[in-house]
């Protein structure tokens, strides 16, 4: 690519499971359930790798900490609150990271809670991205009933960002769960209109419909288990599903 800058400004969506032991049946001093310190310095390494070449923002899913509800009486707005808090700790887990790298970030929340962190609006985000700080946006949407992806979504479009990297436990977008279809190919481009007619499950149609209409440049989906992925995308690797208008 010659030191070409692709991207000026990239929103990555984590799993919260990014954070977690590979092997929850063998916890160590340096584990919990939730977070493993070796794979909080891998996500922050690789954060600070891309910022080198472009600006950053990232949202966290909490699934590590807490995924729907524990029973089928709970309310399902409590239940969401709490996994918008999940991402707040995953996010604070990381800025920590971040900064005892030497690098420079700054966790936003939806909600108020200004002893932990700063209430979100586009602008001083995009001020804080425009400093070369790597831009963590926690508690979803702000809003229960809408997913992390559709956060991701909402959010790429309000920071204008040039695209949002999905990261996945598979190798890109299937025709079906490739899990129970092994012999199913990658499909290499779609529109938003054909993931939403397709009902393709990589992503809530809610986070389609919010690209599609605010035109967000593209979406690129590909295996993120490999954090060195991230880095190789963002220097225009060809890797996973890539969706567009």
């Amino acid at each position: 690519m010659g030191g070409m800058v692709l991207y000026k400004r990239i929103l990555i969506k984590l799993s919260g499971e990014t954070l977690a032991p590979a092997d929850l049946g063998k916890i160590q001093k340096n584990m919990s359930p939730c977070f493993e310190e070796g794979r909080i310095l891998e996500t922050a390494r690789m954060l600070l790798e891309v910022s080198a070449s472009c600006q950053v923002g990232v949202v966290i899913g909490g699934g590590n900490i807490w995924r729907g509800r524990f029973s089928d009486r709970m309310d399902p707005v409590n239940a969401d609150q709490i996994g918008m808090l999940a991402t707040v700790l995953n996010a604070l887990a990381v800025q920590d990271a971040i900064i005892s790298l030497g690098g420079k970030a700054r966790v936003f929340t939806a909600q108020e809670m200004n002893r932990f962190a700063e209430l979100y609006t586009a602008a001083r985000a995009g001020e804080a991205m425009d400093r070369g700080e790597i831009v963590l946006l926690a508690g979803g949407s702000g809003n229960p009933f809408f997913s992390t992806d559709t956060a991701a979504a909402l959010r790429c479009a309000e920071l204008h960002c040039d695209a949002l990297f999905k990261g996945t436990d598979v190798d890109g977008v299937y025709p079906a769960d490739p899990r129970k279809n092994p012999g199913l190919q990658v499909i290499p481009e779609l529109t938003y209109d054909e993931a939403i007619d397709r009902r393709l499950g990589v992503m809530d149609l809610t986070a389609f419909e919010i690209c599609k209409s605010r035109k967000v440049p593209f979406i690129r989906v590909f295996n993120m288990k490999d954090l060195s992925n991230v880095a190789a995308v963002a220097r225009g690797e060809a890797m996973g599903t890539v969706l567009h208008p």
